[in-house]
């Protein structure tokens, strides 16, 4: 059993409301690195290997949001099962690799926490590529196992809570639970579970659950928060964080990215 912030999350979100860091993908993007930081053309745009291949780039990363202020910091992880890391060949290191950036994540908001202002890390955990009820081409039992695998680096890491973000379809995040159920039974040990899903344009999730059909599948659960990110921006996001400030027994997330492209490709939301 690891030990962690002496101030829970959840004493936390009792009076403050706390923020979460910026996206990971697009600020690594913004870099402009080549194949050598990857470690090889091989794995060129696997952004996971960076916590292995350039690991002050990613504290560099984690530091920045917590100069700004940030509360929460996300682990360099989004796509970090090895269904997701089988791309690149790297599927046999993902324990390493969940569990050198949930370190790196740990170190740096241990280093910027005061008692005044406890920072703690999430560990991310993406939707992968498949979605039973939508792609396809995974079993439940095999999606189970992905899940389990990079838990368990995270949670050897250091992390806080888990996340599972950008959520598609409620069976993936079933599956996810399960996992992490397995790993805390194992552990003897257990840590806070967020979830954040994405609605599409329809006002369904990918797989066409409605905001309403995900909190009934979910309300027998103890989770940290429950919300949203990504896919369409705040304007779409509105009706649906509305219901779960309704509805929800848990604590609500909104994490909206710059919203949808217009014809030319261009994003019209700016951070303000």
């Amino acid at each position: 059993m690891l030990e962690r912030p002496l101030q829970t999350l959840k004493q936390r979100l009792k009076d403050h409301i706390l923020v979460l860091d910026g996206a990971m993908g697009t600020t690594i993007q913004n870099l402009s690195l080549n194949s050598s930081d990857f470690g090889g053309t091989l794995y060129e745009g696997c952004n996971e290997i960076l916590s292995l291949t350039k690991p002050e780039l990613i504290t560099g990363i984690h530091e920045s949001y917590l100069k700004a202020g940030c509360d929460i910091i996300e682990t360099n992880t989004f796509g970090g099962t090895p269904l997701v890391l089988k791309e690149y060949n790297l599927n046999e290191k993902t324990y390493e690799i969940n569990y050198c950036a949930a370190k790196l994540a740990r170190i740096a908001a241990d280093k910027y926490t005061s008692q005044e202002k406890p920072r703690f890390v999430a560990g991310s955990i993406g939707p992968t590529t498949k979605a039973i009820s939508v792609t396809g081409g995974i079993t439940y039992d095999e999606l189970k196992q992905n899940f389990y695998e990079q838990a368990k680096g995270l949670y050897k890491g250091g992390v806080d809570y888990f996340l599972l973000e950008t959520c598609q379809d409620t069976r993936n995040i079933k599956a996810a639970l399960t996992a992490i159920d397995q790993l805390f039974s194992e552990m003897q040990d257990i840590i806070p579970i967020a979830i954040s899903a994405t609605i599409e344009p329809t006002g369904t999730m990918l797989a066409g659950q409605t905001i309403e059909a995900l909190l009934a599948s979910l309300a027998h659960r103890d989770l940290l928060y429950l919300g949203l990110n990504c896919a369409t921006g705040p304007a779409f996001m509105t009706d649906a964080i509305r219901t779960l400030s309704d509805l929800s027994p848990f604590y609500v997330s909104c994490v909206p990215n710059a919203g949808l492209p217009d014809e030319n490709g261009c994003y019209l939301e700016t951070p303000q």
